[in-house]
Order: C-alpha cells, then sequence, then structure tokens
C-alpha cells in the first residue's frame, strides 16, 4: 500500500467514525409571520400599496368591475395612446374588445415572437395584462405570466396597463406564497413589479423606462360602488 493510498483510507476512516451531527429543528417560518404580520383590512392594505408604489412613479386609478375599460380608454386617449397590446384570449380582453374604442386599435399577443418581432417592439404603445395579486409590504404586484400573457407583454411596451382587483392585495409575500399554494406549481417566470422601469448611472441620474415600461398604470379594481 504505498503512502497515498494510506492517507486517503486514514482520512476516510476518520470521518467515518466520526459521530453524526445532530441538525437543529428548521424554523417554524409560518408561527414568524404570524407572529410579524399586522392586522390590516383590505383598506388599510390599499394604503399601503399605494404608498409605497406612487412614491416611485407608479400612477393608480380606482375603478370598478364595470367602469374599467372606461377609465383606461379615457387614459389611453389623454396620453394618445394609438394601439394596445392584449392577451390572446383573456376575460378582460374580450370585455375591453366590447367597447367601442374610437381612434384606439387593439392588437392581440397571438402569434410567435418571430413572426411579429419587430411590431412589438417598435409599433406598440401600451399593454394590458392582469396582475394575480399585490404584496402590500413590499409594494409589488404579482403578474403570472401564461401563454395567454407572455412576459414579453409587461416588459416591452413604453406604457404598462395593470389590472388588480383590491381584494386579491396580501398583507405580505409569505401570506402570498401559502394563501395562493405557489409550492404547487410556478410559471417560468412569476414577477414581482414594484414601479416603472428605472435605472441610474455612476452619477445618481436616475431615469426611467431603460430596460422596460416607461410608465406603469394600476387600475385598482374594487367590488361594485366601492371605488373612491
Amino acid at each position: 500500500m504505498n503512502t497515498n493510498t494510506l492517507a486517503r483510507d486514514n482520512i476516510l476512516g476518520r470521518l467515518r467514525a466520526a459521530p453524526l451531527a445532530t441538525l437543529p429543528p428548521p424554523p417554524d417560518v409560518k408561527a414568524w409571520f404570524d407572529a410579524q404580520r399586522r392586522g390590516e383590512d383590505m383598506a388599510q392594505r390599499v394604503v399601503r400599496l399605494r404608498t409605497a408604489m406612487e412614491a416611485v412613479k407608479t400612477e393608480f386609478h380606482d375603478v370598478t368591475q364595470t367602469n374599467w375599460p372606461d377609465v383606461l380608454l379615457g387614459i389611453a386617449a389623454a396620453k394618445c395612446i394609438g394601439n394596445l397590446l392584449i392577451g390572446s384570449n383573456t376575460a378582460h380582453g374580450a370585455t375591453l374588445q366590447a367597447r367601442p374604442l374610437g381612434e384606439l386599435q387593439l392588437v392581440r399577443y397571438e402569434r410567435p415572437i418571430e413572426a411579429w418581432r419587430d411590431l412589438l417592439f417598435d409599433g406598440i404603445d401600451a399593454s394590458l395584462t392582469s396582475a394575480r395579486s399585490a404584496v402590500a409590504e413590499i409594494g409589488s404586484i404579482i403578474l403570472w405570466p401564461t401563454p395567454s400573457e407572455p412576459r414579453l407583454m409587461s416588459l416591452v411596451p413604453h406604457i404598462h396597463f395593470v389590472l388588480l382587483d383590491a381584494a386579491t392585495i396580501h398583507s405580505d409575500l409569505h401570506s402570498a406564497i401559502t394563501a395562493e399554494g405557489w409550492s404547487n406549481g410556478l410559471p417560468t417566470n412569476a414577477l414581482l413589479i414594484g414601479g416603472p422601469s428605472k435605472t441610474a448611472d455612476i452619477q445618481q441620474t436616475l431615469a426611467y423606462g431603460a430596460h422596460g415600461p416607461k410608465e406603469l398604470i394600476v387600475l385598482l379594481r374594487h367590488a361594485s360602488g366601492a371605488a373612491s
């Protein structure tokens, strides 16, 4: 037996003879969050979310189940938006299509990106997607991309409209993950969006729209009659 083999066997022997460490019990994450959670109602969660996101130039509009298309169309007209990208097969897209659109043209995302890349990147003014939910504590909206509403819809157009139901705003991220059953399956990209795209150079000059939408407009949909 050569020296190297003997040294190896000695090392392995000591490792095998060493007692197994007793691992501490895993932390009780749920108990910790339960102890820290604020006892907020929906109105308080709405205020916290809006305060955090409006601080980074997110635009909020209170809407209802019935008037949100009219509010969106009014904003689009005021901002001179010529076209709006919608999902290929969504309930809110169908609702919008049923309204008189005036000068606004709707574009459905129904082709592979290779077939219309130039138009998507250079010819689309704005997009509309739904939000799965939101997190008040970190001031973020959760998007859950699907084949009907791919990730690029929230990334490429200069203006991004998001339809968010007020009842889906969670107090913290742990609440969202557990209540929505994220452990049962995630999309390729689960997105948390805290505001319009922004970046800063070495002189700390903040610029919006460098890597995504320059404007984020949230249509905060309340139960009928609850919008203020």
